[in-house]
């Protein structure tokens, strides 16, 4: 599994891990700004941007990704910020490869098992028939019957490529991504604690991660600081980010 990636910068190096149906051109403007200070690495997770796709799809195989990049790019410690969905993969690779992770951030996202809020958005990309559409607008004509949030309509369209022959497909495996969904909702497990620095940093306006999650989180993550972004929601980086680049200089010295 040679996963796609970008890299900026010199230095000690940071990993960042998009969340679900995002690619890591989503962190990239943060990567920059980092990458001042920092060697940072944005990584395409499996079946996400240009990516290998496959099966499975769970925490420990995609943090088993992550491990074999580690390796594969000589890089022996590292500090990993993940998001939303690449918050669990970095919980689970911390968990599960503890000399690998330096400083861990995980921004909005708890350890617990979720809800399943996506079908609608499922629905409406599988109605979506690419091999008709013409161009971006056409698509998001189509998919604000359905999804009415404009930046969630933006933030999805990101995926669109068009075909060499003409037509469109999207850069993520939809089909295996809801396949495995209930994977991608499961809690994060582990049988001993991850005891090296660790930021949670969630949005105010964002309800991810609540006041009775931060037992769980304590429990895996016992040396953990949780810190709020205020007026940010989900996407902290996007909504927030001279806060969250505050935030992870301090965390990460």
């Amino acid at each position: 599994m040679e996963l796609n990636y970008k890299s900026f910068g010199q230095g000690d190096p940071i990993i960042i891990l998009h969340g679900l149906f995002g690619t890591l051109d989503n962190w990239q403007t943060i990567a920059k700004q980092l990458a001042e200070d920092y060697m940072v690495y944005i990584i395409d997770l499996r079946n996400h941007g240009k990516s290998p796709h496959a099966a499975p799809m769970t925490y420990p195989q995609m943090a088993e990704d992550i491990q074999q990049f580690l390796e594969n790019n000589w890089i022996y410690e590292a500090n990993i910020i993940g998001h939303s969905m690449g918050g669990k993969v970095a919980m689970q690779l911390a968990l599960s490869y503890p000399d690998l992770v330096k400083n861990l951030i995980v921004v909005d996202i708890a350890p617990k098992q979720y809800p399943g809020g996506h079908y609608e958005i499922f629905d409406a990309l599988f109605a979506l028939d690419l091999t008709k559409v013409e161009g971006r607008n056409e698509a998001d004509n189509f998919l604000k019957e359905r999804i009415k949030d404009f930046g969630v309509r933006q933030f999805l369209l990101k995926n669109l490529s068009r075909n060499k022959e003409g037509g469109y497909r999207w850069k993520m495996n939809l089909a295996v991504i809801y396949d495995h969904y209930q994977d991608i909702l499961a809690p994060i497990q582990s049988e001993e604690p991850f005891e090296k620095p660790t930021l949670f940093i969630r949005g105010g306006q964002s309800d991810y991660i609540q006041a009775d999650d931060l037992d769980t989180i304590t429990e895996l993550f016992p040396v953990a600081i949780v810190d709020t972004v205020l007026d940010a929601g989900h996407w902290v980086h996007a909504q927030a980010p001279e806060e969250l680049m505050s935030m992870v200089y301090a965390h990460f010295g």
